[in-house]
């Protein structure tokens, strides 16, 4: 009887803590969690049932590292916040697999994605032409974003891209839209903004700029 009540209390135990290591890690889809998140979520999955099974290891073996897990995750996810390179490095960067209704198959290969699991990721979404598909953009979770071509009379669509990310001009995005740095300098002096480190988020689209400037420079 004492065993099934120390496995029934280690169990109440951490589950609480697994609860409350995942409430303070933030917020996330199942689908949107990364690499970094999934490996962490498994190992303390993996460390709890192991504990549960053994009820003779003090459970501190087990809540120490369970918690060391939670600091370490938490800490990259604060660094990842304040630097896109490693953000990049740790979560990987969302890639076009359509672009302008043409399929990149070289983008493709380089994600070793398949045609088999586009059409998948389209029939989700109640797509089943490729035809009808604009832009289509591989996020880092493996999720597809898909954005449907406009009826035949309307302005064709454009991909909102990110063109500076946390004051970083994101050159990639720029030869996308077949534009270079001074343009992009030079469009936003027109607009009354001389510094790029004060902007958080510039996207471009339709001939569109949205700005958003960092928090510190809003005072």
């Amino acid at each position: 009887m004492e065993y099934y009540l120390t496995i029934l209390i280690r169990t109440l135990l951490l589950y609480f803590l697994i609860v409350f290591i995942f409430r303070v890690m933030g917020k996330r889809e199942i689908g949107e969690l990364s690499i970094l998140d999934l490996v962490v979520f498994i190992m303390i999955a993996e460390m709890a049932v192991t504990a549960i099974e053994d009820p003779k290891d003090p459970l501190v073996h087990t809540v120490i590292p369970m918690l060391i897990l939670m600091i370490i995750q938490i800490s990259l996810a604060y660094i990842s916040l304040k630097n896109q390179k490693i953000r990049h490095l740790l979560d990987g960067k969302p890639t076009i697999i359509i672009n302008q209704g043409k399929v990149d198959e070289h983008a493709m290969r380089t994600q070793r994605y398949n045609f088999d699991d586009l059409m998948t990721q389209l029939r989700d979404k109640d797509i089943n032409n490729v035809a009808d598909v604009e832009f289509a953009i591989l996020e880092p979770s493996g999720k597809l974003s898909v954005i449907e071509k406009q009826n035949k009379g309307k302005k064709k669509t454009e991909l909102q891209l990110p063109l500076i990310v946390d004051g970083i001009i994101q050159e990639n995005n720029l030869d996308i839209i077949q534009k270079n740095n001074l343009w992009l300098r030079q469009q936003l002096k027109k607009l009354g903004y001389k510094e790029m480190k004060q902007i958080s988020l510039c996207t471009f689209g339709n001939g569109v700029f949205y700005i958003d400037l960092k928090d510190e420079d809003k005072n």
